[in-house]
């Protein structure tokens, strides 16, 4: 009488060899990556924007930002760009404090992307990763199939669903990962864009003023 196999996700790691079970685990820490990574990321980004609206609000009508504002930088670039060139004409001082401060949303933007590419990374590879563990444990099925001589369905099932669960798990994580690496990608472009107009519209009001004081913290 052929023995029950346990064909539960835990039956199935524990009945799969030691290489598709490092595939598994390490596509279930992926997974786990992902979406720490990706709430990690949502809610940096939505501060980025609320604090680039805040930003644009205090270029436009002069509402202070927070002193922890998350772009502080672009307004310090701005007005220090605003003091080196205080003696020059309107047009020559607005460009340059648009160009500094732009530069300062581009460096700000670069640093906020930092964990994206893993997104990336994960999204692409994964499923490779998992395609491995289901060759090498399809494999090994077939392997211990011809030892044994069993080529009955009871027999050949278990192997196979292991093998296949490694695919599974690839999924799991490069689906999540893909969407949001597509999702946060798009948020951190709305405040990059929100932070772009502040610096235009700082450009403006400190160009116009020529010797601009937007005072803020920026520690």
């Amino acid at each position: 009488m052929e023995t029950a196999h346990d064909l539960s996700p835990l039956g199935l790691f524990l009945a799969a060899d030691w290489v598709v079970r490092s595939v598994m685990l390490m596509l279930v820490l992926a997974s786990i990556g992902v979406w720490a990574l990706a709430l990690d990321r949502a809610l940096r980004f939505r501060r980025l924007a609320r604090d680039a609206r805040a930003l644009r609000r205090f270029a436009e009508d002069g509402s202070p930002p927070s002193h922890d504002n998350a772009w502080a930088e672009v307004l310090v670039a701005a007005e220090h760009a605003a003091r080196e060139v205080a003696g020059e004409p309107a047009g020559e001082r607005r460009r340059h404090i648009a160009s500094a401060a732009r530069l300062a949303v581009v460096e700000r933007t670069a640093r906020a992307r930092h964990g994206l590419p893993v997104l990336a990374s994960i999204a692409s590879t994964a499923p490779f990763i998992g395609l491995f563990g289901t060759v090498w444990g399809i494999m090994n099925a077939f392997t211990a199939i011809a030892r044994s001589g069993n080529t009955s369905l009871s027999a050949v099932a278990p192997g196979i669903a292991e093998a296949l669960f490694a695919t599974a798990l690839g999924l799991v994580a490069a689906i999540p990962a893909a969407l949001a690496f597509n999702r946060l990608s798009a948020m951190l472009g709305e405040a990059r864009g929100a932070a772009n107009g502040a610096a235009e519209r700082l450009a403006r009001r400190l160009g116009l003023a020529g010797t601009g004081r937007a005072r803020v913290a920026a520690e």
